[in-house]
């Protein structure tokens, strides 16, 4: 059984919010003693963009981000559709805090548009998204005869690692770092290649995408989630410590 003294520090690089709330998930699977540094890579920021004229017959929303950015926008049109597709169940949840109703697709931005092809909703959709996004969703639901406009309402801006953080990564005790997304890989292999870490380096990856993102920084012990969801990532890492303590 891993116990806390033989677990590494954990540094945390999604947005601060975000960031604490799975700060709380780790500690209350390895217990409350954790070396938890937050370093968000990222910072969202909302826009107050018009939304594109409709109708509209649904929305998708593939961040939590992008139901911040629906829920606040000052100017939010009457008539937008309270239905909405969403990429995981955390997003639906907080939509649904929102008033709108939802469908999840609890995975990834490939198992949303299969799942939105499979219902065949009539009319047009709408997908709130960020600047930065993989995968063109509206562009593929629209080819396969959905149509749908992707409509830019926050971005999310780079930051660096903070003085913590540095710090943390410069010593010698092993340092792992769940990583969510490839932006906040590639952006965290580029800080990598600036400080010359001497931490033992574990990166839990929540995708294949996130794990190629780490390509060009070949030094890190990889931990990959086999589903792309928050909890198989925490699961993840559980198995890689018992597989460490096995005789």
């Amino acid at each position: 059984m891993t116990t806390q003294s033989q677990m590494p520090a954990f540094l945390l690089t999604r947005p601060q919010a975000y960031s604490q709330r799975y700060a709380a998930t780790l500690q209350h699977c390895f217990g409350p003693g954790l070396s938890i540094t937050i370093s968000p890579l990222i910072a969202p920021r909302l826009l107050q963009t018009p939304f594109p004229v409709g109708p509209w017959d649904w929305l998708i929303l593939t961040s939590e981000t992008g139901v911040a950015a629906y829920a606040q926008h000052p100017d939010r049109p009457d008539g937008l559709p309270k239905r909405a597709f969403c990429v995981g169940d955390r997003t639906a949840e907080v939509a649904q805090e929102a008033g709108l109703e939802t469908i999840s697709a609890d995975a990834d931005a490939v198992a949303l548009i299969a799942l939105i092809q499979k219902h065949r909703p009539k009319g047009r959709l709408l997908h709130i998204c960020g600047a930065h996004r993989r995968g063109d969703v509206a562009g593929n639901l629209s080819k396969s005869g959905i149509p749908t406009e992707a409509f830019v309402l926050y971005e999310q801006e780079k930051q660096p690692l903070t003085p913590e953080a540095v710090e943390l990564l410069s010593g010698t005790a092993p340092v792992l770092a769940p990583l969510f997304s490839p932006r906040t890989a590639a952006i965290f292999a580029k800080s990598l290649a600036g400080i010359h870490p001497k931490a033992p380096l574990i990166c839990a990856t929540l995708s294949d995408a996130v794990t190629d993102a780490l390509a060009e920084h070949g030094d890190i012990t990889l931990c990959p989630a086999e589903k792309p969801t928050a909890e198989a990532l925490t699961d993840a890492i559980k198995k890689y410590f018992v597989t460490r303590q096995e005789p």
